[in-house]
């Protein structure tokens, strides 16, 4: 959101845009530090009272950045927004996986995650419509009058019983030492976060290469959305095609390496790369509520703080490989940028493949 925003927010609190970014770095650093703790937290008291009270507090800090009165409260009511959301995404999920029937959890979970990309395709217009109509304050009124909303629904609707709360066995980080989590996190934050960081370099290849400007660069947010939803809407489909997520995250991630290094390293018409992006954003669309999954099934009782820790992995890979891949960009070195990705990429999707393979036989026991 904030993305459509930095120079009215600038000309709001009377400073220039690099100190305004820290708008978003105090956000993302507090939700990627935060994540594990208030995972562990969520797998040890009810977890549907945790995501109400989060809920809440990222309304409050909406409110509190509209009239906030200095820069520095700002960001510091963003570092509590970040805390918040921290709480309410993986709590989200670990609730799907306790109260949806497993046969259905990879739908449950691309359906979450379809509100999340319609966040992400509108969430900049929108912002940008509300700023221009009203003011700079329109957009954060309107996420908290969200929130609330979200709040009662939830009061609702979610179930009336306490969560399953992890016992003193179960308690620390025991999980780390379970091979079947360590495998499918490492293998998750490395795909998922290399994919996310070439898409945010995407409208940059897309200046260089064809000339575009602004508005015609942001076709690429639209065709990723486009297949981001899609794949959202497919992950069920795709389990049942392949027999487990494991099997289908071994398609998505082949997908995802062929799309990746075809966008950067062929010289395709403006469309092929549109088509490249696409497939790209269906693959992640896929892939991510197909892991989430694996990821909540086997981590048990500890499923929020496995979860959370996914959420950090992958901003760890976003910040460590988009500066990087971004410097290479800048020089014009594409085939330097693309090689920092496919190898990660690589890595993920042999992670991916062996995990696929070791279950395999667990997987025919069972049925």
């Amino acid at each position: 959101m904030l993305s459509a925003m930095l120079g009215p927010l600038s000309a709001a609190f009377d400073t220039d845009s690099t100190s305004i970014a820290w708008l978003i770095s105090s956000y993302a650093f507090a939700y990627a530090i935060a994540a594990p703790f208030f995972g562990y937290l969520s797998d040890r008291i009810d977890r549907s009272r945790l995501l109400l009270i989060a809920l809440l507090s990222f309304a409050i800090d909406g409110v509190g950045i509209a009239f906030a009165p200095t820069l520095p409260i700002a960001i510091a009511l963003r570092i509590f927004g970040g805390l918040a959301s921290a709480v309410i995404i993986p709590t989200a999920f670990a609730l799907v996986s306790e109260v949806i029937p497993r046969e259905r959890h990879a739908s449950a979970m691309g359906a979450v995650m379809l509100g999340m990309t319609f966040g992400i395709a509108l969430g900049p217009a929108l912002a940008g419509l509300l700023t221009s109509w009203v003011d700079w304050r329109a957009p954060f009124l309107l996420t908290s009058m969200d929130c609330i909303v979200a709040f009662l629904i939830g009061a609702v609707a979610m179930p009336k019983r306490h969560s399953a709360v992890a016992t003193r066995e179960n308690h620390g980080f025991r999980w780390l030492r379970n091979a079947n989590v360590t495998r499918q996190l490492l293998a998750k934050g490395l795909w998922n976060g290399t994919g996310v960081s070439a898409f945010l370099l995407s409208g940059e290849v897309l200046r260089q290469r064809y000339q575009l400007d602004v508005a015609h660069v942001g076709m690429s947010v639209t065709a990723f959305g486009i297949g981001l939803g899609i794949g959202n809407l497919s992950a069920g489909k795709l389990r049942r095609l392949t027999g487990s997520e494991e099997h289908s995250l071994t398609v998505v991630t082949s997908v995802l390496i062929a799309s990746v290094a075809a966008f950067y390293l062929l010289p395709l018409s403006i469309f092929g790369a549109l088509a490249c992006l696409a497939a790209w954003g269906a693959a992640l669309g896929i892939g991510a509520p197909s892991a989430t999954t694996v990821l909540a099934e086997r981590s048990g009782r500890d499923k929020g703080t496995v979860l959370a820790t996914a959420e950090t992995l992958n901003n760890v890979v976003i910040l460590s490989l988009v500066p990087i891949a971004s410097v290479a960009l800048a020089g014009g070195a594409i085939a330097m940028a693309t090689t920092v990705f496919l190898v990660a990429l690589g890595v993920g999707s042999a992670v991916t493949l062996y995990d696929a393979l070791v279950t395999r036989p667990r997987s025919r026991r069972h049925a």
